[in-house]
Parts: C-alpha cells; structure tokens; sequence
C-alpha cells in the first residue's frame, strides 16, 4: 500500500492519513458493493490491501451514519477531510493502480458491476 499512498499524497495533494483513510473506504466500498470473488482477487493481488482494511476502524460506525453505495464512500472520504475534488482524485488512483497491480480486465469487470462507480474512474 506504501506505492499507492505515495501516488495519492504527490497526485491528489492530501497528506499520508488522509489517503490511507481514503484507500480504506475505497476497499470497503468494493467490498461491500462488488462482486465478492472479483474483488478478493483484486485485494489479494494488492500489496498490503488485506492488513490496512483490517487495523482500521475507518469504516465502523460509518455505515450507519452514511448509509451505503458511492454516495455514502464519498461522504466518509470527506469526513475524513477531502474536497469532492480530491475524492474523485484519490478514487482515480486507486483505481488506476489496482488496475496495473490486478489487470484490466478483473477490475474492469468490478467497475462495470457498480452501478455510477464508471463515472468517477
């Protein structure tokens, strides 16, 4: 995760918290809305995805204060303190590298499965 941090701290301008919390939403949101198979495959294939979404808390609670689907993950990404700018910034990127670390077509497939994901990556 340390590669993907990076990106998003030099490409979206957020410091190293924010796009941790940022990267932690983003999977829980795959998780949560994706097709389960598909998006295993695609967090097995990312380098520390596993161990970031299990020490943080960044998502208790939260689903019961923002409910569910894309709208909800943008919300906890800017309670966590980014501009809808960024949001879009960070899920871009995040997208874009699992897409070179898991393959096209695997993360092509979850994109196409969540309904309005298309539109922000």
């Amino acid at each position: 995760m340390d590669e993907l941090i990076g990106r998003l701290v030099t490409s979206a301008g957020i410091d190293r918290t924010a796009a941790e919390k940022a990267v932690v939403v983003i999977l829980h949101f795959l998780v949560k809305e994706g097709p389960a198979d598909k998006v295993k495959t695609v967090i097995d294939k990312l380098p520390g995805a596993d161990a970031a979404m299990a020490t943080t808390a960044a998502e208790s609670g939260a689903g019961a204060m923002f409910g569910g689907g894309i709208m909800a993950a943008g919300a906890r990404m800017m309670a966590a303190g980014l501009s809808m700018a960024q949001v879009q910034a960070v899920t871009r990127e995040t997208i874009a590298y699992a897409r070179e670390t898991a393959g096209e077509d695997a993360v092509g497939e979850i994109v196409g499965a969540i309904p309005g994901l298309g539109q922000f990556v």
